[in-house]
């Protein structure tokens, strides 16, 4: 684990999405109890705090496979179970549906934010994380296997692991701000 406090900036430049080189190491209820405490300080409308997560271990990885090859027909099961072998946790990211436009995207604005300083926490622990939107999010039976209520999203799936560093992908460039920014 890195003790040494490094700038904001530095942990959102190294930052990178780890889709696989996941280590075997379990990575703990515990840990992601103590991640999301500090990540659910994310700016939120009138702290509607329009969030809630379901935490898959190693140990339930099986079932929650299950519920995603519920999803999909059989002859996709091989592949997409391959997917998610070699991941050691889940998270769903859930939010709370509002009716109301401008409510429902502040909510989802916020729980982005929220999953950004996971990311970036996570990091600074070296751990990895990708946030997934894959089909399944929108299917029914996958809401019905994890107990989504109905006034409730599922905005992605975050897989994380502690990983081998050599396996990072290397920083992409991003465009110049100066040249995305309009002067009024």
């Amino acid at each position: 684990m890195n003790e040494t406090i490094q700038s904001i900036s530095k942990v959102i430049r190294d930052r990178r999405s780890i889709k696989k080189g996941y280590l075997p190491t379990e990575v703990s209820e515990d840990v992601i109890v103590s991640l999301l405490n500090d990540a659910v300080w994310a700016p939120n409308h009138k702290l509607r705090e329009p969030w809630r997560f379901i935490f898959v271990s190693n140990d339930r990885k099986e079932a929650f496979i299950k519920s995603i090859l519920a999803c999909y027909s059989h002859d996709q099961h091989e592949q997409m179970r391959k997917k998610f072998a070699d991941v050691p946790a889940f998270l769903v990211a859930i939010m709370k549906i509002d009716p109301r436009q401008k409510q429902w995207d502040e909510n989802f604005a916020a729980t982005s934010c929220l999953i950004q300083n996971l990311q970036l926490l996570a990091w600074e622990k070296d751990i990895g994380m990708v946030w997934k939107t894959p089909q399944h999010i929108y299917d029914p039976k996958f809401y019905d296997g994890l107990g989504v209520e109905k006034d409730e999203k599922i905005i992605g799936i975050i897989q994380i692991g502690y990983f081998d560093k050599s396996v990072k992908a290397p920083p992409r460039n991003r465009t110049d701000a100066k040249e995305k920014l309009t002067l009024f």
